[in-house]
Order: C-alpha cells, then structure tokens, then sequence
C-alpha cells in the first residue's frame, strides 16, 4: 500500500497507529503477564458471584453460567455475530475518519491506542482468568493453556466454519480477561460518532456496543466485572486523550502537522 499510490501511501501512514497497536497486542506472547503478577481465577469469579450471582434452581449462580444452561441458537448467531465485529468496526469507522476528516481520525486512532495501553497496563497489574477457564479446569492455575472458544463454539458449529476457533488459537493472553477490550472499542467508536453528529448511524454503533457486551458474558469469555472495567477503561482513556489534547500544545501541533501532512 504504501508504494501503490500516494493516495494508498497516505492511508497507511495514517493506519501506522493501528499497526503500532497489533504489534505490541501480538507481542505479549514474548511476555505472559502471568509471569509477573499470580492470576486471578477463584477470586474474580467469587466477586462476581457476590456482586451479580442470582439465585437458580436452588444454587447461586453467575451470569455466564446461566447463559451456559440456557443457551439458544439464535442468541448464538447473533453473539457470534456481534463478537465478530470487535475490530472491523473499529477500522471500517477509522477508514470513513480518514477520508472525511482526518484530524477525528486521528483524535479517534490516538484514543483507540491510548485505551489500550491502560488495558495492557491493569493486564499485567492483575491477570485474570476468563469464566471459561473456571467452567473447563477450574481455579489451578496452568500456564500452557491455550485460548479458548468458550460459547462461540456453538457459533462455528452452527455454520461449520472455524472462524473463532481460528481467532482464538493466537490468542496473545488466555489471562487477560480484565478488563474485556471487546467491550471498550465499541464505546470508544460511538463516543466518535456522537461528536460527529453520525444520526442514525449512531443508533447501529449504540445497538453494536450492547451486543458485543452482552456476547462477552453469553459467550464466557468475560464476567460483568470485566466488561464494567472495559467500560471504565474507555471513558477513561476518551477523558485523559482530550485533557492532554487540551492541555499539552506540542499533541495538538503534531496532529495538525500530520493531518497537513496526510491532506
């Protein structure tokens, strides 16, 4: 792309901060967090179960293991679907920024990136095992263990593809379940949206935002305490990139610079 055309030269230039993003996500792998902090397995669960367990058929339960007896294949597809959209919403609504108005697009990259790191940060902080981890070795901490399809299983069973399988086998931390960034994109997408007077446009990114965090905990891949802290990691991360943006004039002089540049 970037000897293709000036036009494709540009667009990856601008995409450098998504790439940055991949290689330090994919880079994890050469540094497990579990190797610097002891994971949260029995702990997590049993706050959640404090903090949102209910009450079913006589035993107090969370809400991922309800999902997991009653689960349907409607709700399947339409949480494999809503999981699926975790990044190319991100990168399609980057995309439309860049041509339109590359300053959002940058205010939106530099904030997609920023939220990220405070997520890889709490990530090593305090590593935490996904609610299916639990269900399937319960609270011994096992190191080899591999990512997990967890309910999104039903999904490819359903098609009979291995599209989440396929994600899932490179995952670059099976410990990283706090907070769910799955949850936090989405927010960060129609926080954007909303600046930018989107319409109904945003009504789809509101409608995208619940179902990704609702699929997080039908598909135990996350317990409601993660995705309130990838919520609380997304509003963080909007609130600290406009206080810098607003308050340290050489962030401000280097996005007018590079939105000249890419103009």
């Amino acid at each position: 792309m970037y000897y293709l055309s000036a036009v494709t030269r540009k667009f990856i230039l601008g995409f450098t901060v998504f790439i940055v993003f991949w290689i330090i996500f994919d880079y994890m792998k050469a540094f497990p967090n579990y190797e610097y902090n002891s994971v949260s397995i029995d702990q997590l669960y049993q706050l959640e179960k404090k903090l949102f367990g209910f009450q079913f058929n006589g035993v107090l339960i969370t809400p991922n293991e309800y999902w997991l007896l009653n689960y349907s294949n409607a709700l399947d597809i339409v949480s494999g679907f809503f999981y699926l959209s975790w990044i190319p919403v991100p990168l399609t609504f980057a995309g439309i920024l860049f041509f339109y108005n590359k300053r959002e697009f940058f205010y939106f990259s530099l904030t997609f990136l920023l939220v990220n790191l405070l997520g890889f940060i709490v990530y090593y902080i305090y590593p935490a095992a996904p609610p299916w981890y639990i269900q399937q070795y319960g609270v011994d901490f096992i190191p080899t263990t591999k990512g997990n399809t967890a309910g999104l299983s039903r999904f490819d069973a359903f098609f009979g593809v291995e599209i989440f399988k396929g994600l899932y086998e490179k995952s670059s931390n099976v410990f990283a379940a706090m907070p769910s960034l799955h949850s936090a994109y989405p927010l960060i997408v129609l926080y954007y949206g909303i600046r930018n007077k989107l319409g109904w446009v945003n009504l789809v990114l509101a409608a995208i935002t619940f179902g990704i965090w609702f699929a997080a905990v039908y598909s135990s891949h996350h317990y409601v305490l993660d995705v309130l802290a990838g919520i609380t990691c997304a509003l963080f991360g909007i609130w600290l990139f406009q206080r810098v943006l607003h308050s340290k004039g050489w962030v401000h002089n280097a996005i007018e610079k590079a939105v000249k540049a890419l103009s």
